[in-house]
């Protein structure tokens, strides 16, 4: 039996479409804080049970009976590592054969601002003696959705990676991943670098917007600092503008990029080109 945590997600809704293509739907457990929003997949075939982070002992239900767990990161800032500490805790108990952990590239040596949570976890899942799969992701494509819709309303976007280069792509990639882990053999002990096979920078990302849309669109680069203010004066709170800029920080010293080839390897295909998730994005 292969339990998903945050099977509602945007990511974990694509890890169980993914499963579904290769296991039978009974053999698949959707764990999620909100059952109804699972009705979905319930009327698949698919169990869905109850599994909060912040509730152990729903934990240690949904995981009753796995025989793999993919735990997808919290999305809660403050409170990540002690939910993920708890999951780690039920799976351990429930006698869990092997857990999968979505961590970020580099996780231990990236100072990327989100890195330290993950960092954490891997020990946490380390020390746990629990069989184990790091699949440390790189971004989405989908992140710069709303950049690029501002982009083409305006003509211009504005970052601080300077001309760095950064392997996203989309989510749809990374779950391929993921279901790969959870369904084939060989991947205890593994930790995987997964990004895209052709960095791209943010004029590389300008550049595919104004072919893929017909619309000139340039990108502004800015100091990291000037770029944070100006995210918090848009209106983001002052954490997320941080994570940005930090984000962007990140693109232009190289940590999110990465030459492993683990991820192409795993979902067997190259991965998806930049004008391809560009154009996606713009039809959506």
């Amino acid at each position: 039996m292969i339990v998903v945590t945050g099977a509602t997600g945007q990511l974990g809704r694509l890890v169980v479409e993914g499963l579904l293509k290769k296991v039978p739907a009974a053999k698949v457990v959707a764990a999620v804080r909100d059952p109804e929003k699972a009705a979905e997949f319930a009327a698949r075939g698919v169990q869905v049970r109850r599994a909060d982070y912040d509730d152990p002992a729903s934990l240690a239900a949904a995981f009753a009976g796995a025989d793999k767990v993919l735990l997808i990161s919290s999305s809660t800032p403050g409170q990540r590592l002690a939910q993920h500490e708890a999951v780690v805790t039920a799976a351990r108990e429930a006698g869990v054969g092997h857990l999968a952990y979505t961590s970020v590239l580099s996780a231990d040596t990236t100072k990327l601002f989100v890195a330290p949570d993950h960092k954490a976890t891997e020990e946490v899942i380390r020390a746990s003696g629990l069989p184990f799969t790091f699949l440390r992701n790189g971004w989405y494509t989908e992140n710069y959705a709303q950049t690029i819709a501002q982009a083409l309303a305006v003509g211009s976007f504005a970052g601080a990676a300077g001309e760095g280069k950064l392997g996203a792509v989309p989510r749809i990639d990374f779950a391929a991943a993921a279901v790969e882990v959870l369904t084939g053999e060989g991947h205890e002990g593994q930790v995987y670098e997964l990004a895209g096979d052709e960095p791209f920078s943010y004029p590389d990302l300008a550049a595919a917007v104004t072919a893929a849309s017909g619309t000139q669109v340039t990108y502004q680069d800015l100091p990291v600092e000037q770029y944070r203010k100006v995210l918090v004066g848009a209106g983001l709170p002052e954490p997320v503008a941080a994570m940005l800029a930090d984000a962007d920080r990140g693109i232009a010293d190289g940590e999110l990029a990465s030459t492993s080839g683990d991820l192409s390897r795993l979902i067997g295909r190259p991965t998806t080109p930049l004008a391809e998730a560009v154009t996606a994005l713009i039809k959506h």
